[in-house]
C-alpha cells in the first residue's frame, strides 16, 4: 500500500487574519519485504577528447564496478561516444563479467562530443529490452558540452521527457567542471531520473554505487498527486523539485520514484485566508503510483483529506511542530539556493545575497544552528552569499549550488546533501603559522563528496565533526584555532577564536596563492620532428590542449577536440607528425589572423591513453 502523512510547520494555526504556512507531505510505499527488481541498464559514457587521461580512466573503472555489482538476470549495454557512437557491449544478461569488463577496458579517448547520439543509442538499447517489471534506465555520463548532433537543451530536455513516457528513465552524471549542468539537470528532471555532480574524478565509482543502490531500492514509480485546494487556500510555492501542471483548475504534481525505506517529501507553501477556531479543511489529495505488490507492479491510488487545527493565539504559540522543523528547513534552504542563483544570474546580486543572509539569521534565531547538518548549511549559505556579493560565484560554485539544491529537493538521503569539494578561495589568503603552540590542530578531509573538518590535537574526540567556515576549507589543509567548544547536544565542535593555517617548517605549502596559468603567450607555431614516433609521449592533458588527426577526404586534418574550441576550424599543424586517429597534447592553440582557423603553438606530445585497470 501507499502510506501518506502530513504535518504543518505550526501544529495549531492562530485564528484571525490571513497567514502563510508550510506543510510537509510524506509518501512511502509500505511493503513488508521488497524483492530486488531486475535492471535493464545502459551505460552511456563520454569518451571525447576532454575525457582523455584520468577522467576516462576513472569513468571506465566506475563502469567496471557496475558490472561487478550486477546479477545474471540484469540486462546491460554500454555505449561510448565522441563524434562517433559505438556500442561496446550489446544488450545482454550479465553472465560473463570478465568479457564485459574486457570490452569496457578497450575504450579509448576520441574526438568531439555527440552527446545526443550516444544518449539516444542507449535509449534504443533499453527500449529493445523494455520490461515494465524491470527498472529501465539510461545512465548518461559526460564532462563537456554537446558540440555535435542535437545541441539545443530544450530539444534534449523535451525528448528526455518523451522517453520517460515510453518507460525509459534517464539519470545524468556530470563529470568534473566542463559539463552543462542546466542541460543535465533539465534532462534528469524531465525524465524523473537522478542527477549527480562528480566533482573529484576518483569519486566516479562511489557515485555510480549510490545510483545503483538507488535503482535497487526503487519500489514505486510515477507518483502523481492532484491537489484540490479548499476555498480560501492558495498554493504559493512548491519546496520540492517536481513537475507542476494544472488541469481543470487543479494542481497536478509529479514526484517520480519511491525508494524502499525512504520517504518521498513534498513541501508546499500555502496562504490561508482569515480562519476561525476549529478544524479547517485545507486540501484534498488524490494520489497514484505504480508500486511493487506481490512481486509485480500494480497501480495504486487513493485520496487523503488534509485538515489543520485552528486555535487561539496563545494555543498556537504553545503548540510544537519541532519534529518537522528540520525537514522543512532543509527544503527551505534548498529553495533559497535555487532562488538566489536565479537572481544572481539575472544581475540581482544584492537581492540574492540578502535572501541567503536573511535565511541564515532566521535559522540561527530558531536555534537550528545547534543541529550539525543545519550548521553546515549555514556555513554553505554564508559562503555562497559572499561569493554572490563579490560576483565571483564561478563555475564550480554554480555547479555546487545547483547540485545541493537538486539533491535536497529531490531525495531524502543525507549522503547526497551538501556535497561540494571545491577549495574555498579564502584559504590562500589566510595567515600562516609554523607550529600549533597552545592552539588546537584541525585537518580538512574529503568524506563522501563533502569537505569535513576533524580534530588532530589530543584531548578531543577525533570522531566528531567541527563546524568551520566553508570559505577556508580545502582538502588536505591543516589549521590552528584558539579553542573548540561542544554544541549544546555534544554531537559536534564549534571553533572559537582566531583561525590560522598550519604549515610546518620544511614542508611544501600547497596552498600558496594560485598563479595564473600562463603569464605570457607561447606565441611560436609548433614545429614537428621527422615523424609522430619521434614525439615525446604523455598520458595527461593538464593545461594543454588536445588535438586529433582525422581523415578529411584524401587529406589528414588536425582539429581541436578540447572543449571551448571550434572543432570544424582548420589548424596549422606540422604535417610530419600527422597520423590518422592519433591524439596530441599541444601547449597552446592560437586563433590565426584570419579569425577562422587555429595555429598550434609550443611543444607537441603524443597522447597515450592509460589503461583503465589497476
Amino acid at each position: 500500500m501507499l502510506k501518506t502523512s502530513y504535518d504543518f510547520d505550526q501544529a495549531i494555526l492562530p485564528a484571525g487574519s490571513s497567514l502563510k504556512t508550510n506543510i510537509l507531505l510524506r509518501f512511502r510505499a509500505d511493503i513488508a519485504e521488497s524483492p530486488r527488481r531486475n535492471l535493464n541498464l545502459s551505460l552511456v559514457i563520454d569518451r571525447s577528447g576532454s575525457m582523455a587521461g584520468a577522467p576516462l580512466h576513472h569513468a571506465l573503472r566506475a563502469a567496471e564496478s557496475v558490472v561487478d555489482r550486477l546479477e545474471p538476470n540484469d540486462i546491460l549495454s554500454v555505449v561510448v561516444y565522441d563524434d562517433e557512437v559505438d556500442t561496446v557491449v550489446t544488450p545482454q544478461p550479465v553472465t560473463n563479467k570478465a568479457a564485459l569488463k574486457n570490452s569496457i577496458n578497450k575504450v579509448r579517448a576520441g574526438g568531439i562530443t555527440n552527446l545526443s547520439g550516444g544518449w539516444l543509442k542507449g535509449c534504443e538499447h533499453v527500449k529493445k529490452q523494455l520490461d515494465p517489471q524491470k527498472i529501465n534506465r539510461v545512465l548518461l555520463l559526460t564532462d563537456g558540452h554537446a558540440n555535435m548532433g542535437i545541441q539545443d537543451p530544450k530539444i534534449l530536455t523535451a525528448t528526455s521527457g518523451q522517453k520517460a513516457e515510453e518507460g525509459i528513465t534517464t539519470t545524468t552524471l556530470g563529470f568534473d567542471q566542463g559539463f552543462n549542468e542546466d542541460l543535465l539537470i533539465g534532462m534528469a528532471r524531465a525524465a524523473n531520473g537522478n542527477f549527480y555532480f562528480i566533482q573529484s574524478i576518483d569519486e566516479a565509482t562511489e557515485v555510480f554505487s549510490i545510483e545503483l543502490d538507488s535503482l535497487r531500492a526503487v519500489v514505486g514509480q510515477n507518483l502523481k498527486l492532484t491537489v484540490e485546494l479548499a476555498d480560501g487556500v492558495s498554493l504559493i510555492d512548491t519546496l520540492s523539485l517536481a513537475k507542476v501542471s494544472h488541469n481543470a483548475g487543479q494542481t497536478v504534481i509529479t514526484l517520480g520514484e519511491l525508494y524502499e525505506g525512504e520517504d518521498k517529501l513534498l513541501g508546499l507553501s500555502l496562504e490561508i485566508s482569515a480562519t476561525q477556531i476549529g478544524e479547517l479543511p485545507v486540501m484534498k489529495l488524490h494520489y497514484s503510483a505504480d508500486v511493487v505488490q506481490n512481486d509485480v507492479i500494480e497501480s495504486l491510488s487513493g485520496t487523503a483529506d488534509v485538515v489543520v487545527k485552528v486555535g487561539t493565539v496563545e494555543e498556537a504559540a504553545l503548540a510544537s511542530s519541532s519534529h518537522i522543523i528540520l525537514e522543512l528547513s532543509r527544503l527551505t534552504i534548498a529553495k533559497a539556493k535555487e532562488t538566489a542563483l536565479d537572481l544572481a544570474e539575472h544581475g540581482k546580486h544584492e537581492e540574492a545575497e540578502q535572501i541567503l543572509r536573511a535565511l541564515v539569521k532566521d535559522l540561527r534565531d530558531k536555534g537550528l544552528n545547534e543541529n550539525f547538518e543545519i550548521a553546515e548549511e549555514i556555513d554553505q549559505l554564508e559562503y555562497f552569499a559572499g561569493r554572490i556579493a563579490q560576483k565571483a560565484l564561478g563555475n564550480a560554485g554554480r555547479k555546487e549550488l545547483r547540485d545541493q539544491s537538486f539533491q535536497t529537493m529531490t531525495r531524502n538521503r543525507s549522503d547526497l546533501v551538501g556535497r561540494g569539494v571545491t577549495a574555498g578561495d579564502e584559504v590562500y589568503g589566510m595567515p600562516v603559522v609554523n607550529e600549533v603552540g597552545s592552539g588546537v590542530e584541525l585537518h580538512c578531509v574529503r568524506e563522501g563528496g563533502k569537505l569535513r573538518i576533524k580534530v588532530i590535537s589530543d584531548g578531543y574526540d577525533s570522531t566528531k565533526n567541527v563546524q568551520f567556515p566553508r570559505g577556508i576549507r580545502a582538502e588536505g589543509a591543516r589549521y590552528v584555532v584558539e579553542g573548540l567548544e561542544l554544541s549544546s547536544d555534544g554531537s559536534f565542535y564549534r571553533v572559537g577564536g582566531k583561525i590560522t593555517r598550519l604549515t610546518r617548517p620544511g614542508e611544501a605549502d600547497i596552498f600558496v596563492a594560485p598563479r595564473q596559468s600562463r603569464s605570457a603567450s607561447i606565441g611560436k607555431a609548433s614545429k614537428g620532428p621527422a615523424s609522430a614516433a619521434d614525439l615525446p609521449t604523455t598520458d595527461t592533458v593538464k593545461d594543454g590542449v588536445l588535438v586529433q588527426c582525422v581523415k578529411d577526404g584524401s587529406k589528414l586534418r588536425a582539429r581541436v577536440v578540447s572543449d571551448g574550441y571550434e572543432p570544424n576550424w582548420n589548424m596549422r599543424f606540422p604535417r610530419s607528425v600527422r597520423e590518422e586517429g592519433m591524439l596530441y597534447v599541444v601547449d597552446e592553440i592560437k586563433t590565426a589572423p584570419d579569425g577562422k582557423s587555429y595555429i598550434a603553438c609550443g611543444e607537441i606530445k603524443r597522447f597515450v591513453q592509460p589503461n583503465s585497470t589497476n
